[in-house]
């Protein structure tokens, strides 16, 4: 049985503020009826969507005039270096003809009336409402890093939280990006992660460590001018780590010997190693973090804030177009996780 949704008299006083406080901010008179973001503001409302989560600040993330157009070159990586006997050196930067697309994308940050009535009885104000605004910024910063690491199609109609949790249906991410346009960035067979093996006896396409696989990523699927560039990171999933550090941990004898296997997966293959918030568990990926891009339209950017007592909650909305991007796919190498199996491969 669902418990029943209550709002205290102290939440039922601070709702009012917080919309008020959402109102005055972007210049409103009424932050419960939809209202469109101005200009400066939609650029105020993108940095604290950045600064709410770390990675996402570490993407390249733009706004950008149109809904379809040429992606926006801001790695160069390629060398900007040499001669030219009649006249001066320069390359040609561009990337190559890709493109990107943005579609409607709508999100809802709600708060069921019990959490806000727990909220408030804290006593503290200005706590409540800091809490509200930040658990705003963060939804929705955070789904666009979930979209963007397991998008893969565009639903026609309705999207379908329950079949999709992770936003499959609501855009095509980084990595269907680059299924879809360069499919052979992605190793395509399959590939077993086999901590156990004999390291003198390993089969095709079978590893030990997580620092062969990357290695291999790099010199057989990264272009040959950016193999040693320095920005180059490696994502890779929770369940691979987890896997790594568990062999690393039984065979740790020794207090240092424990700590490297916890510290393991800042560093793997000679690359910075990161696990992105949402990343699916069984995925590699190497590539420079600026490669991956998100964009939104600029001067489409809605909000709304209101209480909604049909639903028993307060919801906050940002609607806007939204969509992602891959600057090279060249720069991009990975395994996907439909073809990573954690184990030893079958005889």
């Amino acid at each position: 049985m669902s418990q029943m949704q209550i709002l205290n008299a102290e939440a039922a006083k601070l709702l009012p503020q917080y919309s008020a406080g959402v109102a005055k901010a972007y210049g409103v008179t009424d932050a419960s009826k939809q209202f469109s973001v101005s200009a400066p503001m939609e650029t105020k409302l993108r940095a604290a969507l950045l600064e709410s989560v770390d990675f996402l600040g570490m993407i390249t993330a733009l706004q950008v005039d149109q809904m379809q157009g040429q992606v926006v070159n801001v790695g160069d990586y390629g060398i900007a270096t040499g001669r030219k006997v009649n006249g001066r050196f320069n390359t040609d930067q561009g990337v190559g003809g890709n493109k990107f697309e943005l579609k409607e994308t709508d999100s809802c940050a709600s708060l069921k009336w019990n959490l806000l009535s727990t909220w408030a009885n804290s006593g503290n104000p200005n706590e409540f409402l800091k809490l509200m605004k930040e658990n705003a910024t963060k939804r929705f910063a955070l789904d666009m890093i979930r979209i963007g690491f397991n998008g893969k199609t565009i639903a026609a109609g309705d999207t379908d939280p329950v079949a999709n949790p992770n936003g499959e249906d609501v855009n095509k991410g980084w990595h269907q990006l680059v299924k879809e346009n360069a499919p052979d960035q992605i190793m395509g067979e399959e590939i077993y992660f086999n901590p156990d093996a004999d390291v003198n006896a390993l089969k095709s396409h079978e590893y030990k460590t997580l620092d062969a696989i990357v290695t291999d990523l790099r010199l057989t699927l990264i272009h040959p001018s950016m193999r040693n560039d320095p920005r180059l990171v490696v994502l890779v999933g929770s369940d691979l780590v987890a896997a790594a550090q568990i062999k690393m941990m039984n065979l740790a004898d020794k207090p240092s010997e424990k700590v490297a296997a916890q510290q393991m997966d800042k560093s793997i293959g000679g690359l910075r190693a990161y696990t992105p918030p949402f990343f699916p568990g069984k995925r590699i990926v190497v590539t420079p973090l600026s490669n991956m891009h998100l964009y939104t339209q600029k001067n489409t950017s809605s909000r709304k804030s209101e209480n909604s007592e049909d639903r028993k909650q307060h919801e906050d909305k940002y609607w806007r177009n939204e969509g992602y991007a891959i600057e090279e796919y060249e720069a991009y190498a990975a395994v996907d996780e439909d073809l990573m199996t954690i184990g030893a491969q079958p005889a």
